[in-house]
């Protein structure tokens, strides 16, 4: 089921199925929460998934016009206040993995166990250069029909998106991760990045492995960023259900 929640100043779009322990997925940067359905198909038994649209993306707004992940995950906290939610286990993709960085040490005791997937604990010089061409005159029209399928706000929502993406490549304090910053959280973590990753190097994964205290790593061979859709699709549900069920709620 869908809906939507007055937090901080926007409207947040969400999907809300299934019952018993609740699960956030949260999903890359210009998707929507939909593309969890192109991984899971359903929702996983014995979980309540709760899918938000991050700020700005697909039907939730974000009036203020600033993207910040710190800003991100204060959405997601309030959404959970509203949902009477004190404690989640979660799924982030790329965004959504940067995003539940700044959740699990906002506050590490809500985040009970996590996969963070093709995230980063700060933008590499790779990344950076790809996001400097993320412009919309450089977009093709296949682009633009893309993102209008998935946002539903018009195309100054889509712009704002790609502008968002040109301010990540400077940024050096939102996603600013420290080896001592991540040594808070508490959250059992599994840490799943592909060896062709091309925002992210393999070697930002290790890096958070050898932070986060009680981390692992899988990296899937031949993935490239965001290795979890079509036919990897089947072994990370599988992977994902087998960490949950051996984590505590």
């Amino acid at each position: 089921m869908s809906f939507t929640a007055d937090v901080n100043g926007l409207q947040l779009f969400y999907r809300d199925d299934g019952e018993g322990t609740p699960l956030l997925l949260l999903h890359g940067f210009t998707g929507s929460g939909d593309d969890w359905r192109h991984v899971f198909g359903s929702p996983l038994s014995g979980y309540r998934t709760i899918a938000p649209d991050l700020r700005g993306h697909g039907r939730s707004t974000n009036p203020s016009g600033v993207f910040r992940f710190a800003d991100v995950a204060r959405d997601v906290f309030a959404l959970l206040d509203r949902l009477a939610i004190d404690r989640v286990k979660a799924i982030g993709m790329s965004a959504g993995a940067n995003t539940l960085l700044h959740m699990a040490t906002q506050q590490p005791d809500r985040i009970s166990a996590m996969i963070h997937v093709s995230g980063t604990p700060r933008f590499p010089d790779q990344a950076r250069g790809i996001m400097s061409t993320m412009t919309e005159e450089t977009r093709s029209e296949g682009e633009w029909a893309d993102m209008r399928m998935r946002h539903h706000h018009g195309d100054d929502q889509i712009r704002a998106l790609w502008r968002h993406a040109r301010e990540f490549g400077n940024d050096r304090e939102d996603m600013n991760f420290t080896p001592t910053t991540l040594s808070s959280i508490t959250a059992r973590t599994l840490i799943v990045h592909g060896d062709r990753d091309p925002l992210y190097p393999v070697e930002l994964a290790v890096e958070l492995l050898r932070a986060i205290p009680t981390a692992s790593l899988w990296v899937v061979p031949e993935g490239g960023h965001g290795p979890i859709f079509g036919n990897q699709a089947a072994p990370f549900v599988n992977m994902a259900a087998d960490f949950f069920a051996a984590s505590p709620n």
